[in-house]
């Protein structure tokens, strides 16, 4: 932050970070319960749609969507040695190294990819029989 940052209130420090440590199912959730009751919702672009206050005051709360997952190893199911060896070629490990990582499961195989790359990687390894998780 610059030497000129804005000062913020201690309540609105509070609500933010209430709403970056949301789970992806509560921001969900409190998408609907803005749009439903107070009709904010979120317009394509992440600007806030807002409709005007009934009683002339209000806050708008912009709801972070996720835009990066962990793709986590669940099971290796029964192909072992073809989820090694896409492990290996998506983590740049040793053979022995990804069999560990495989073998060590529910483990994390990339972090903090994006929603396209995570839905890559888990069609690749399930189609081998390994069960995934995005987190």
């Amino acid at each position: 932050m610059s030497e000129s940052a804005t000062a913020y209130a201690e309540e609105i420090q509070t609500l933010g970070e209430k709403i970056v440590g949301l789970t992806l199912k509560q921001a969900k959730e409190l998408s609907d319960y803005l749009k439903d009751v107070h009709g904010i919702e979120a317009a394509a672009g992440g600007a806030v749609v807002m409709a005007a206050p009934a009683d002339g005051a209000g806050a708008a709360a912009a709801v972070v969507e996720k835009t990066e997952f962990d793709v986590v190893l669940t099971s290796f199911g029964d192909k072992k040695l073809d989820v090694v060896k896409i492990v290996k070629n998506l983590t740049g490990l040793s053979l022995i190294d990804s069999k560990k990582l495989v073998e060590a499961a529910p483990s994390k195989i990339k972090e903090q990819v994006s929603k396209e790359d995570a839905e890559k990687i888990k069609k690749e390894l399930t189609e081998v029989g390994a069960t995934v998780e995005l987190k």
